[in-house]
């Protein structure tokens, strides 16, 4: 009997040896990768609006109280003036950027393209336009990855490889304003920009207009944009769109008529 009692405690304490390996096997094996540790954030956000008064700024998901630590913008009133800050995403060239350009220029109107690298890679000519106007060409990265799945090295190297191109296309430095691909990003993310000197550019005014096989009507586009537009609002278009080609010239001159002026990125912050 004890033989056998002392059988089974032994037997117990080689089960309990077995288990406590097990688990530190696991534990070993589910040790999180620090490289993937450092990409993958909880604090993730994909940007959001919520229209729900007419010409009045929309409530986004977060507040520009909580986005002025990181230089990040989505929109920016000044007391006693209505300006517009028109910015354009570009991530090919379809035809439809000389007549948006011809209609800034005809307005006097600055705004922010932000391409990524194989745009200045494959349209200099357009970039150099774009730099010679006055406009700002803003940072929208190399490959418009998902930016909350990159570590700090791979999101700096996103911008970098940008900033260097735009170098030797235009001969001057890119100015420092992002904007994150799909409106994708993470605290950390922001973080990371501030720190290479960027300010993040996001928007609270924009259309469904980047579906370029359901491209909305001259009507519809007016239908959605007039209404939403507001007091120092950041307008988010695509220049891939050919309803905002055709309709720019029109555009710009109905928001003058509605007492809009336009005004450079440039201002956000200062």
């Amino acid at each position: 009997m004890f033989y056998c009692m002392n059988r089974q405690k032994t037997w117990r304490f080689i089960g309990v040896l077995s288990a406590a390996a097990l688990l530190l096997v696991a534990g070993l094996w589910a040790k999180p990768d620090t490289n993937l540790q450092n990409a993958i954030t909880v604090s993730n956000h994909e940007w959001g609006l919520s229209f729900q008064e007419e010409n009045q700024p929309p409530v986004p998901n977060l507040s520009a109280e909580e986005l002025a630590p990181y230089d990040a913008y989505y929109y920016y009133p000044q007391q006693g003036q209505k300006k517009l800050y028109l910015t354009f995403d570009a991530g090919y060239e379809n035809g439809n950027m000389p007549a948006i350009l011809d209609a800034l220029k005809k307005h006097n109107a600055p705004a922010a393209f932000f391409v990524v690298g194989p745009y200045i890679k494959e349209n200099p000519d357009l970039v150099k336009r774009m730099a010679e106007e006055g406009h700002v060409v803003g940072n929208h990265t190399w490959h418009h990855p998902n930016m909350t799945k990159k570590s700090q090295q791979e999101f700096e190297q996103e911008l970098k490889q940008v900033e260097e191109i735009y170098q030797q296309t235009v001969g001057s430095p890119m100015k420092k304003f992002y904007r994150p691909p799909e409106g994708k990003f993470s605290d950390e993310n922001l973080s990371w920009a501030k720190s290479l000197g960027y300010k993040t550019v996001f928007w609270s005014l924009a259309y469904v207009d980047w579906n370029v096989d359901a491209q909305p009507s001259k009507e519809k586009a007016f239908e959605k944009l007039l209404p939403r537009t507001h007091d120092g609002a950041v307008v988010l278009l695509h220049s891939t769109s050919s309803t905002n080609a055709q309709i720019m010239d029109e555009l710009l001159t109905k928001w003058e008529e509605m007492g809009y002026s336009f005004a450079s990125v440039e201002e956000l912050g200062s």
